[in-house]
């Protein structure tokens, strides 16, 4: 039997909920991709996903780096999560109207279409309701991911459900497009629902000032990094929809929904290690970056064997799903899948850099893979099409993610431990079990 300790047996507990909850909300999630895609053709579903990654664009800036920060200061002072909690809402809030305005600005003055215009500013409502997710931040500062599960899990059975009446109803895609924003108003609900059944009344948080002060000061150089890695992350759909059409972004969107599932492991182990790394640090600093080099190993081999799977099964995936019609799909789902590898190798320097507290840098590093993205994707997709943009990505990560902290002396140890999870990394995966250990 394992000799496993509290500390990491809560750890277990956390990703088994966590895995759980993705497991159910990326199927349903997908299950319902696939039903409107089939439904809507490659036309109206590119314009529908260019429409949410026209949105998510300014999405950045209502968030304003503040999760990460919030989750950070919970963690190391969690009698005062009222006053971080009340604080962290009225910044996000006052973000996301400023986020909402400047969505409306900018797609009256740049779409030409009045329906599309029309649609952007009612899918912009998603932005003011993710303030919420600071209920979702403090259960995740307290390693309890089993409330956020639940709610998330509540959300996507109730919108399948919508989605699917919506689908045999034979109702049009504005129609669609008011359930994947009511999507935002199940899930804000829900937390808040946990938050009181768990926690406390919503009226006992408090806004500081100086609180707020903190939280602006540390959150801002993590908001303006945020800003260029939803710029390279989203832009490849904006950009396809206004180099090409719309229907290469529905392809492209097919293929990155499939890619979406396999960025969930990187992306869940770096969001639930980041308290333990927090507060592993202010113990040990050894076994800080023992238990760093550790995750990063895993996340970036697990990655990297799931990108290559699915790189060769791209086929089926695409086709008995999607439908033949979607088919040219296929060869940007056998390059986009090795971008969960590069999202790997970034994520748990991502965090890493929050925890040492050295995010004033990052910026530096996401600006870098915003020009590698912006430029590229100018350059290539014009002449070699959609496909392009599927390189660009993976490029942009691994530049942003990884070449950059070789430039940045503050960030030069976060390279030596990157390359050596690339060369070396896979003896984590075969001595996975001495992670979970007392030792």
């Amino acid at each position: 039997m394992f000799n496993i300790s509290a500390s990491r047996l809560n750890i277990l507990r956390n990703l088994g909920w966590s895995v759980l909850g993705k497991v159910i909300n990326l199927t349903g999630s997908l299950l319902v991709g696939v039903l409107v895609a089939r439904y809507l053709g490659p036309d109206q579903y590119g314009l529908m996903n260019y429409v949410i990654s026209y949105v998510f664009l300014f999405q950045t800036f209502a968030v304003f780096g503040l999760d990460n920060i919030e989750v950070r200061e919970e963690a190391r002072h969690p009698e005062q999560f009222r006053t971080i909690l009340g604080t962290a809402f009225c910044l996000r809030v006052f973000f996301a109207l400023i986020a909402m305005a400047a969505v409306v600005l900018t797609a009256w003055q740049y779409e030409a279409s009045t329906y599309t215009f029309a649609v952007i500013c009612l899918y912009s409502l998603s932005i003011l309701l993710s303030s919420f997710n600071v209920i979702r931040n403090y259960f995740i500062a307290l390693v309890q991911n089993e409330y956020v599960v639940k709610t998330e899990i509540n959300r996507t059975l109730v919108g399948m459900v919508i989605k699917v009446a919506m689908y045999f109803a034979g109702l049009s895609l504005t129609w669609f497009m008011v359930a994947y924003t009511f999507d935002y108003v199940l899930l804000a609900g829900g937390y808040i629902v946990s938050y009181q059944k768990k926690i406390g009344r919503l009226g006992e948080w408090k806004y500081d000032r100086d609180c707020c002060r903190l939280l602006v000061h540390e959150s801002f150089p993590l908001m303006l990094t945020s800003a260029a890695v939803m710029i390279y992350q989203r832009i490849d759909q904006v950009m396809i929809g206004k180099l090409i059409n719309n229907e290469s972004v529905g392809y492209f969107g097919t293929a990155s929904r499939i890619v979406e599932v396999l960025i969930y492991v990187p992306m869940m182990l770096a969001q639930t290690i980041a308290p333990v790394l927090a507060r592993c640090r202010e113990r040990s600093e050894a076994d800080y970056f023992k238990k760093a080099q550790q995750f990063m190993d895993i996340s970036v081999w697990l990655s990297l064997l799931l990108g290559v799977a699915t790189s060769l099964a791209s086929y089926w995936i695409i086709v008995p799903l999607f439908g033949e019609k979607y088919a040219p799909a296929v060869v940007i789902l056998q390059v986009m899948a090795f971008k969960a590898a590069s999202v790997a190798l970034s994520n748990t320097a991502g965090t890493m850099l929050v925890v040492e507290g050295l995010q004033k840098w990052a910026i530096c590093r996401d600006l870098f893979g915003c020009v590698v993205c912006v430029g590229l994707n100018l350059w290539l997709l014009p002449k070699y099409g959609f496909l392009a943009a599927a390189f660009v990505a993976i490029a942009s990560n691994v530049a942003a993610g990884y070449i950059a902290d070789l430039f940045i002396p503050a960030y030069r140890h976060l390279f030596k431990m990157q390359t050596k999870s690339l060369f070396l990394g896979w003896r984590s995966i075969l001595h996975i079990k001495s992670i979970f250990t007392a030792g």
